[in-house]
């Protein structure tokens, strides 16, 4: 995490006979190398989940939102922002309402809560992530062994990064904060945004499907043969994924001119696009599930899965859309191996 760190903290939840506790840290932690390490794994799991909502805070007054999506936690966090509340104050506060919260909706899980704030790249950014624990074994200085509570990072599924200089200079934006969005269901991701006082701004995931459709739209329109097409697809899925990694937006324009070097066209993506029924909007924020399939196939089914390259069709895969007939030359070496096995044939 190529940061500064200037505050971190972490609160613990815990059940105890069908309830949920909590017991707040009096103080914040010291900027270590340990604390250091915990947030920058924290960080690279979080930029690693492939899928992250954008939202803002709901205004109470002017917003049409429900109950119980109204929270203390954006005037709190003003209170402290504005210098009239000390950091580990608000973070406390911070807890009682993510505890009222999960008493109310009968949520029973063991974990902590971390929240810490930094800087980067000239930005003041906050996270906040709610860390499962697991039971673990820790090796004492007399060399016996303890069993300890141990932060289970990779499993994180609530956190969101509040970025808070945008929140500031640009209030009314709808993506200064970015969250990690549930996959089925009443999203796990729900109940989190209650709690932070915040509703979704914009949809990562249809405005990447929006651009694929748009991009497929292009290449048609333009007739480009296969080959132009296909490192076109790349190109963008490069730039987005670029994007992706960095948590910035995609500005349409800046990508149809990055295409033009990589695959110039006799007309531009950006004007093509401004010319539909539905142009793309200056900024999207790239889903990455969603892009892939820019550079791949996949599908699965019926105790089928199959997924390739999107440059093997026509070449190693042979598609017949009349018969629905899919030809593979040539197998990966692991299934070929498992098939030769199967069939008995020496390797």
């Amino acid at each position: 995490m190529q940061a500064d760190v200037k505050h971190s903290i972490i609160h613990q939840f815990y059940t105890n006979d069908g309830q949920i506790g909590l017991r707040v840290a009096p103080a914040t932690l010291a900027i270590n190398d340990e604390v250091g390490l915990l947030l920058s794994e924290l960080t690279e799991v979080y930029n690693a989940k492939p899928s992250k909502g954008y939202a803002r805070f709901i205004d109470p007054i002017s917003d049409d939102a429900e109950e119980h999506q109204i929270s203390e936690f954006p005037d709190k966090l003003r209170a402290w922002r504005s210098g009239d509340e000390e950091f580990v104050a608000f973070s406390q506060q911070a807890s009682k309402i993510l505890h009222q919260q999960l008493q109310h909706y009968g949520i029973l899980e063991d974990g902590f809560l971390v929240i810490a704030s930094y800087t980067e790249r000239g930005q003041d950014y906050l996270v906040v992530a709610f860390l499962p624990s697991k039971d673990g074994v820790t090796i004492a200085p007399d060399l016996s062994v303890d069993r300890s509570s141990q932060l289970d990072i990779n499993k994180v599924q609530l956190a969101a990064t509040i970025n808070l200089t945008e929140w500031q200079e640009e209030p009314d934006s709808a993506t200064y904060i970015s969250f990690i969005k549930g996959r089925v269901g009443r999203k796990v991701s729900d109940f989190f945004l209650d709690f932070l006082g915040c509703a979704e701004g914009l949809n990562a995931k249809k405005q990447s499907q929006h651009l694929v459709e748009s991009l497929q739209d292009y290449v048609k329109a333009a007739e480009l043969p296969t080959e132009q097409a296909n490192a076109l697809r790349k190109s963008v899925y490069d730039i987005c994924d670029t994007s992706w990694k960095s948590n910035e937006p995609v500005r349409v324009k800046d990508l149809s001119e990055q295409l033009q070097q990589a695959v110039p066209a006799e007309r531009s993506f950006a004007d093509f696009s401004a010319e539909q029924a539905q142009p793309l909007p200056e900024e999207i924020r790239a889903d990455r599930s969603t892009l892939r399939k820019l550079v791949k196939f996949q599908g699965q089914g019926g105790g089928l899965s199959v997924g390739f390259d999107q440059e093997l069709l026509g070449a190693r895969v042979e598609y017949d859309p009349h018969t629905d007939k899919l030809t593979i030359h040539g197998t990966p070496p692991n299934l070929r191996d498992q098939l030769r096995r199967y069939f008995g044939i020496d390797s």
